[in-house]
């Protein structure tokens, strides 16, 4: 497949999630990333498992290149000034401040390159009386409100993925790409701020609209009752996932799937408006009656019956799907040190064409003597 951004060049001086998932976004898309580590130790998510190559570390570094610097030294400086001096983007996400102690501030690095699109990611923003509070996921998460929409309502407990580190990187690989084509226009570079509560409270768009135009305050069950959503364990372990919406066809292929029509006569259910009040009744309901079959029998009878609905998958069943697999989702590669290395791909198809190569995330320096003569032979013409 065409690498999109393949003359675009990006300097990403990130750890841990929000940094490394923006520059892993724009790498997916064709650009050179060279990822800016600390010498002996690199990115901290390395180690998340010990050793320097964790699973944590691997989801948003592939498609990159490594270089270890040491900005504190005269000499390493200089390389990271000429790489910035080659490059398009520069992407930082520490906290406001520590990146002009790094001498990688906008002000520095700009001397170098004034065209440079410079991505500041921060937890709560540029300035304002929360600029310097420390800022991880969860943090971000409860601040913005979202967490409050995935948080268990009886014995209430953190769940879920890094939700606001991975939005909060693809925002800003789209404020990015948005700056990149201006530039095009104007052939001038540009600050891009993005703070990790801005992006999730952007995110959260759909709780805040309806607070602003209804009054609600949703919770975690308020969407799904309202889009008649539900989950089902059956026969054999296995979960089923329904989502009904609005079309009465879903409801009644539904009865038709489960062989109970006797419902649409029970004034609890036989409207949509009555079954989101009663949600609760439907789910005790149906509880014993998909246990009495399997998951595939289910899946088999709802396909037939055209109600929408899937395997409630975990990740070692989801990308042997029939679909994932016509699909080509998962995509392998062989690192010469670190060996096989499987992935999700990229979910661009340009011009119907899926990119299916992908280049294993770098061990720390994997390419830093590689990056060092590309800058040499440009010095010397």
């Amino acid at each position: 497949m065409v690498k999109i951004l393949r003359n675009i060049r990006v300097i990403e001086l990130g750890t841990y999630i929000t940094g490394p998932a923006a520059g892993m976004h724009l790498a997916d898309l064709g650009a050179d990333v060279i990822k800016v580590e600390r010498p002996g130790e690199g990115d901290p998510f390395r180690a998340f498992k010990g050793g320097l190559y964790s699973p944590h570390f691997q989801t948003y570094n592939r498609n990159k290149r490594s270089i270890a610097l040491d900005t504190k030294k005269p000499e390493d400086l200089e390389v990271l000034h000429d790489l910035v001096a080659s490059a398009d983007v520069f992407i930082q996400n520490f906290r406001p401040g520590v990146a002009e102690k790094l001498r990688a501030g906008e002000a520095d690095l700009r001397k170098v390159n004034p065209g440079l699109i410079y991505c500041a990611i921060s937890g709560f923003g540029r300035t304002g009386p929360s600029k310097d509070r420390p800022a991880y996921d969860t943090v971000a998460q409860a601040a913005s409100g979202y967490l409050r929409l995935l948080t268990p309502p009886v014995n209430p407990r953190v769940i879920g993925p890094a939700i606001a580190d991975a939005v909060t990187g693809q925002y800003a690989a789209l404020g990015i790409l948005a700056a990149l084509l201006e530039r095009t226009q104007t052939g001038e570079g540009r600050r891009l701020d993005i703070s990790m509560l801005e992006a999730m409270t952007h995110f959260n768009l759909d709780s805040f609209t309806h607070y602003f135009s209804e009054g609600e305050v949703m919770g975690p069950l308020s969407r799904p009752v309202v889009s008649q959503s539900y989950t089902f364990e059956c026969s054999d372990g296995k979960w089923i996932a329904i989502h009904l919406s609005s079309p009465a066809k879903f409801w009644n292929g539904l009865l038709q799937a489960t062989g109970q029509e006797q419902l649409n006569d029970d004034p609890r259910f036989n409207e949509r408006l009555e079954r989101i009040q009663h949600q609760d009744d439907l789910i005790a309901h149906f509880t014993p009656v998909f246990k009495t079959d399997t998951r595939a029998s289910w899946c088999d009878r709802l396909l037939a019956a055209e109600v929408p609905h899937s395997p409630a998958y975990d990740s070692n069943e989801a990308l042997e799907d029939p679909q994932a697999k016509h699909l080509q989702i998962a995509v392998h590669a062989d690192h010469p040190v670190m060996g096989p290395f499987t992935t999700v791909r990229a979910p661009y198809s340009f011009d119907s064409e899926p990119d299916l190569d992908i280049v294993p995330p770098p061990v720390l320096d994997e390419h830093g003597a590689e990056i060092r003569e590309e800058l040499k032979r440009k010095k010397t013409g």
